[in-house]
């Protein structure tokens, strides 16, 4: 048995009812009318033909609009179509160009592609010839107006990305300065603790037959292999990333003060302190230290000769107020500096402010500095005492 269904009512769908593909639009320039409507004729089924009788006419058009394909005859009265073609590529680089001679010489389509045509046919064309040339080099425009289109956004991208390198060129530097100090430190700082380990080992051997000369050698070792930590720790924290607040403990800042005094410093640096024996945070030792060590270094190479601490505190928080008698800055030089990236020395990097306001601000912390020529430089850290 055979089942005839039955027919289904026609009805308007997407593909009955998508309008007509625009047509390409052919610009078809010839001083001769017989010859150029022949042509506007021949192509009008499949393209939106226009026709320019001069030259002049013909770039006036080009300038409003866009074209798949140019039809250029080169004999043509006040412009020539090898004069037309080089001005027309100054306004439109991607659009075909098809010459018409009526001489096809050799010499004559040379010159046609020398001056940016991409096809020449002799006059008059073949009609077959005409159209398939024609479809070939829209095709050939659409191609390459794709491609101008994506390499102007890619230009434009690039643009872009330049100028915001260009911004955030300090935080980028220390991206890659950081990848490049775990690379370079790891394998000598284990190399460091490793042999001041074995000198500690020395100096007990020494120390059996010259006991003050053992224990200052107990004593540089036990400073080398402090400083190494230091380093490593450094190394370690560039490659895992900052400590979590929940990692931190109780550490007393005037004890940390101390530390970078001695390992960092050679207990060469001067500080005259004032207000209280005892400033306890909750955070970690390392990085209170790299706070404090940029700040010394900074005041040191600002030509401070001596340092005052004077440390309070106010309900929850501890205040810790560092006055240097360095050469000072300028509001202008203060200025930059804060925003970071800034440095007055010819060797520096302008990184120290910023690590210090990254490291401040993961231990609740802040800062703020005063700063005029000749009278020095005035630290304000302000941190959550830890609760008892």
């Amino acid at each position: 048995m055979f089942c005839v269904q039955p027919s289904l009512p026609v009805t308007e769908n997407t593909t009955l009812n998508a309008p007509p593909a625009e047509k390409p639009a052919v610009l078809v320039v010839d001083d001769e009318y017989g010859p150029r409507e022949s042509i506007a004729f021949t192509l009008a089924a499949e393209f939106a033909v226009e026709t320019a009788g001069r030259a002049v006419e013909a770039l006036a058009k080009i300038r409003e609009k866009p074209y798949a394909v140019i039809v250029l005859d080169i004999r043509m009265p006040e412009m020539d179509g090898i004069r037309a073609l080089e001005e027309l590529r100054k306004v439109d680089a991607e659009v075909a160009v098809i010459m018409l001679t009526g001489y096809g010489t050799l010499l004559t389509a040379q010159q046609a592609m020398l001056a940016g045509a991409n096809q020449y046919l002799r006059k008059p064309p073949d009609v077959a010839e005409l159209v398939e040339a024609v479809r070939k080099q829209a095709q050939a425009t659409r191609v390459r107006r794709r491609q101008a289109h994506i390499n102007r956004e890619t230009a434009a991208m690039n643009a872009a990305l330049q100028r915001e390198i260009a911004q955030n060129e300090p935080q980028i530097w220390q991206a890659r300065a950081s990848v490049e100090l775990v690379h370079d430190l790891n394998n000598p700082l284990t190399v460091v603790i490793g042999y001041s380990t074995l000198l500690l080992e020395e100096a007990r051997t020494i120390a059996a037959a010259d006991p003050e000369r053992g224990k200052r050698m107990a004593e540089y070792a036990a400073m080398v292999e402090k400083a190494a930590e230091y380093c490593q720790h450094l190394s370690e924290n560039w490659r895992q990333g900052a400590r979590r607040a929940a990692e931190y403990r109780p550490v007393d800042l005037l004890k940390v003060i101390d530390e970078v005094c001695q390992v960092i410093f050679f207990n060469n640096l001067r500080i005259r302190r004032s207000g209280l024996a005892e400033a306890v945070v909750r955070g970690s030792a390392f990085e209170l230290m790299r706070i404090f060590q940029n700040l010394f270094k900074n005041a040191q190479e600002a030509g401070a000769s001596e340092l005052e601490l004077a440390v309070s505190r106010q309900g929850g928080e501890l205040e810790l107020v560092l006055r240097d008698n360095g050469a000072g800055m300028s509001p202008e030089a203060l200025q930059r500096a804060q925003k970071g990236g800034f440095t007055s020395k010819a060797s520096g990097t302008g990184l120290g402010l910023n690590i210090c306001r990254h490291l401040l601000a993961a231990h609740g912390a802040s800062l703020a500095i005063e700063s005029a020529p000749g009278k020095g430089t005035k630290v304000r850290l302000v941190f959550p005492a830890a609760k008892a």
